[in-house]
């Protein structure tokens, strides 16, 4: 049987790999079997990643919310409800950014709802 020189293949999968672990600490970077396993890790906590950036938005604009109605006496819960009686179609994010930027609009918000 004749021998089969693998060429280019393994320095190639070896190459991507240590590509991506680029800029990872210590071994996990240099040596192949460490930083295969961070890659895998490091892919995994990023797909988790894009999963909790999406809960951590929401309860960044729900806290924001909640800190805009509260001087005005009435409590973020209390707030929804009004919104969602009254059908205003403004999302989470929305409102939450017109707390920020325009204090007017929402404090305009506030008293239709009331």
């Amino acid at each position: 049987m004749t021998r089969v020189k693998r060429g280019n293949i393994a320095r190639k999968r070896r190459k991507r790999i240590l590509s991506l672990a680029k800029g990872f600490k210590g071994s996990h970077s240099s040596l192949f079997r460490t930083a295969k396993q961070q890659v895998f890790k490091s892919l995994k906590y990023s797909y988790i990643g894009r999963k909790l950036k999406k809960r951590y938005y929401r309860s960044l604009w729900i806290m924001r919310i909640n800190a805009a109605v509260r001087p005005l006496n009435m409590t973020y819960s209390l707030f929804i409800a009004n919104i969602k009686k009254n059908q205003i179609g403004l999302n989470r994010k929305m409102l939450s950014q017109m707390a920020i930027l325009d204090i007017e609009g929402f404090n305009i918000l506030l008293k239709q709802i009331v």
